[in-house]
């Protein structure tokens, strides 16, 4: 089971949240959270693998939270989930740590996909999002951070430059696997790698490496 935890200061919007999340037979809504704060405090007391998380919510916004909760050891998975898709809360939200950023018009079914992804360690984007994102990231990239972007390239192996482009192009562990022919496991190690060779924390921040190093186009 995928233990689950809901922030959101409406509690009729974590109660649409838990009907759809409990439908499926895999995840359990182990708590909820109005705000940043509580939701901080039941991470430490319920230990969920996954949060969805709101941004805008009274005392601690859910940026703020995302932070403080990736910091943890172990940390769980953070989906942001928002009405809100401007540019400058995806990027904040990724940089914070937070692994997707979903829109709440998100289908029920995107929805449960999210929570799994998460749980095993890849991504999800709002199409809307990724669309902006993309856009974002490689229209006219600063010839600095190009440069710096293929520096760090150079300490990675074939191998990890591979798995890093195919992560860059969208595709799942299972998806990267079957195009490289090597396990689940092994594709996981070399995400493991690249996080770390990256200096980043999410699959999207490795995604947008590629990007900015030409490797996608």
């Amino acid at each position: 089971m995928i233990r689950t935890l809901l922030v959101d200061d409406e509690s009729l919007i974590r109660a649409g949240l838990r009907f759809i999340l409990e439908s499926a037979p895999d995840v359990e809504v182990v708590g909820e959270a109005a705000d940043g704060d509580e939701a901080v405090d039941a991470v430490h007391r319920l230990r969920p693998d996954v949060i969805l998380m709101d941004i805008r919510m009274p005392r601690t916004d859910g940026l703020a939270a995302t932070e403080a909760i990736r910091l943890l050891a172990p940390a769980p998975a953070v989906v942001i989930l928002t009405t809100f898709d401007s540019d400058e809360h995806v990027f904040t939200a990724l940089e914070a740590g937070a692994c997707g950023f979903l829109l709440k018009d998100t289908s029920p079914h995107d929805l449960i996909q999210a929570v799994r992804l998460a749980h095993g360690g890849d991504s999800m984007l709002s199409p809307r999002v990724t669309r902006r994102l993309i856009h974002r990231v490689t229209t006219d990239v600063p010839v600095r951070r190009r440069r710096d972007a293929l520096a760090r390239l150079e300490t990675l192996t074939g191998r990890e430059r591979e798995v890093l482009t195919e992560v860059g192009l969208g595709r799942s562990n299972t998806e990267i696997a079957a195009s490289l022919h090597v396990s689940e496991a092994t594709v996981k190690s070399h995400i493991s790698h690249l996080f770390d060779k990256l200096a980043v924390t999410n699959r999207v921040q490795v995604a947008i490496a590629a990007y900015r190093a030409g490797l996608v186009d």
